[in-house]
């Protein structure tokens, strides 16, 4: 029966698929697909949810695709050992108690516990599956139970910093692929919650995209000098609170304008709130707030 807990070694997963031990590491070093537990003496610990996807991978490369390509189907795609349905079922249920817990850890100002807690998570799935599926979910939680009261204006801080320090750790170490295009992702005018945005960075980035990062809103017309400058082929930018969507939306307008070649995306959780009338009016800037929506808007895009 497979479990969820570190028990085979480097060498005994290198003999069990045929993968030497270097090729293991910089495989987990460069793409982040699994993340062993250590013991106590500092050496990798795999699952059996490791073995499947290192299973997976091998025979992919072994078809003749290349190990970025393997990783990128995998995370396209549900089609490891199990059915999609067990899968899926199996997967939900973990994520949702990790993210309970580290929603716990969070409100408690645990630090150590919520480190843990995320540690965990990065241990048994890939990077977007943690921050779309667990930590995306998690921070809407928060906001929820702040607007309602539930929760101090110091929680939310709290949590929200713990995350965006995470990811943000996360995202300056992954390589990019300097043959795919620039995006350039920022906040919306005067939109100060970035930490959707940086999810979607991540995901940008684990697409190899050559991701200019700059978080909350910038200065008025500085805009207009990073695009002339660094010449990019996306520009993203987000928008989490409703009131600030038509001042958003008009500037995009002004910069397609000045910048036809530039294909402009829209998102955060913000443009919920449209009526489809008004959504209608923008769906071509629509990202979505999915990776599969995501992952559509992009393919139409390139």
């Amino acid at each position: 029966m497979a479990t969820n807990k570190g028990k085979y070694n480097i060498k005994a997963v290198s003999q069990m698929l045929g993968i030497q031990p270097g090729t293991l590491r910089a495989w987990e070093r460069r793409y982040q697909m699994i993340r062993p537990v250590r013991n106590d003496a500092g050496h990798r610990l795999y699952t059996d949810e490791h073995i499947k996807v290192l299973k997976w991978l091998s025979e992919k490369v072994d078809k003749g695709f290349t190990i970025s390509q393997a990783v990128s189907l995998l995370e396209n795609n549900d089609e490891l050992m199990d059915t999609p349905e067990e899968k899926a079922d199996d997967q939900g249920s973990q994520v949702k108690k990790l993210t309970d817990k580290l929603l716990d850890a969070l409100l408690s100002f645990d630090e150590r516990g919520a480190q843990r807690e995320l540690d965990h998570a990065f241990s048994l799935y890939t990077p977007e599956t943690v921050t779309i599926d667990m930590i995306g979910p998690l921070l809407v939680r928060v906001g929820h139970l702040w607007e309602l009261n539930k929760i101090t204006s110091a929680h939310e801080h709290f949590a929200s910093n713990f995350l965006r320090s995470r990811i943000g750790m996360m995202l300056v170490t992954i390589p990019t692929d300097r043959m795919l295009p620039k995006a350039v992702l920022v906040c919306g005018p005067n939109e100060r919650h970035e930490l959707g945005l940086l999810i979607f960075a991540l995901y940008l980035k684990r697409r190899g995209f050559d991701v200019i990062y700059l978080g909350q809103s910038v200065a008025s017309g500085d805009i207009d000098v990073i695009i002339e400058e660094i010449d990019p082929k996306f520009l993203f930018m987000s928008c989490t609170m409703k009131k600030n969507i038509p001042v958003t939306i008009k500037l995009a307008d002004a910069l397609q304008e000045q910048f036809p070649e530039l294909v402009i995306g829209l998102g955060g959780y913000a443009y919920d709130t449209l009526s489809d009338k008004d959504k209608e009016k923008v769906k071509t800037y629509m990202v979505g707030n999915s990776k599969m929506e995501w992952e559509a808007w992009l393919q139409a895009s390139l």
